[in-house]
């Protein structure tokens, strides 16, 4: 078995910030700045000591280290935004104030941050499956909205997802759900369970459809052949 390394992620490129979704490309960007042992230079804008006379290799090599990791950090944050974005922040001096400036300025305060939860909360009681939707596809359009809930800085519990799940799928699932009720306290059941659940019944269904499908191709073969005779 291969064993992934830290350089197997360092040779994926950063994901392009280009004004949207910027909770999401921070989270990104600060895994990958980690993983590149750089990140110390976005959290503070450290000085870099002047050397002493006659330093020692050892303090050559710290003050080295240190430039270069300002250095890269900087130049990271400029290789991970769109040219639009850049321009906005070229004059910046340092990691740190290219990192706070974005994040002022697309992050919002906490008003705007407030209001964003609120108009995603309102997204997802709005949210209904659709019949041609699978309940994988479903879950995941939630699970967005959720977790973009999440990243704003506000409490989002899974069971949240759960009691939308149970009210907002098609009746259908009702079999399921019913059966959920006599077996278990749904106010416990969690996201994985119902999911596995309801998918199960999906999969049941389309190899019911599928087992009719083909059962009705031989019946329709000796018809056709009944009444050429």
């Amino acid at each position: 078995m291969d064993v992934i390394t830290s350089s197997s992620f360092t040779s994926i490129s950063p994901l392009i910030f280009d004004g949207d979704n910027y909770q999401v490309w921070a989270v990104r960007m600060e895994a990958y700045m980690e993983d590149l042992d750089i990140w110390e230079a976005v959290e503070e804008d450290y000085e870099i000591p002047a050397l002493p006379d006659n330093p020692t290799m050892a303090q050559i090599k710290a003050q080295k280290e240190k430039k270069t990791k300002k250095s890269k950090a900087k130049a990271c944050l400029f290789a991970a935004v769109s040219s639009t974005i850049f321009t906005r922040i070229m004059t910046l001096r340092s990691a740190y104030e290219i990192w706070n400036y974005l994040k002022s300025e697309y992050e919002g305060d906490e008003r705007i941050k407030e209001m964003r939860v609120l108009n995603l909360i309102r997204e997802f009681e709005l949210q209904k499956m659709k019949e041609t939707e699978s309940i994988k596809e479903y879950s995941v359009r939630l699970l967005d909205i959720a977790n973009q809930i999440r990243l704003l800085g506000s409490v989002f519990k899974d069971s949240r997802i759960v009691e939308k799940i149970l009210v907002s799928v098609p009746e259908k699932f009702e079999a399921s759900i019913s059966a959920l009720e006599n077996t278990k306290d749904l106010t416990q059941i969690t996201l994985a369970e119902i999911l596995n659940a309801l998918q199960a019944q999906e999969q049941r269904r389309a190899m019911r459809q599928e087992g009719a499908v083909e059962g009705a191709l031989p019946a329709k073969h000796h018809e056709n052949v009944r009444n050429n005779k």
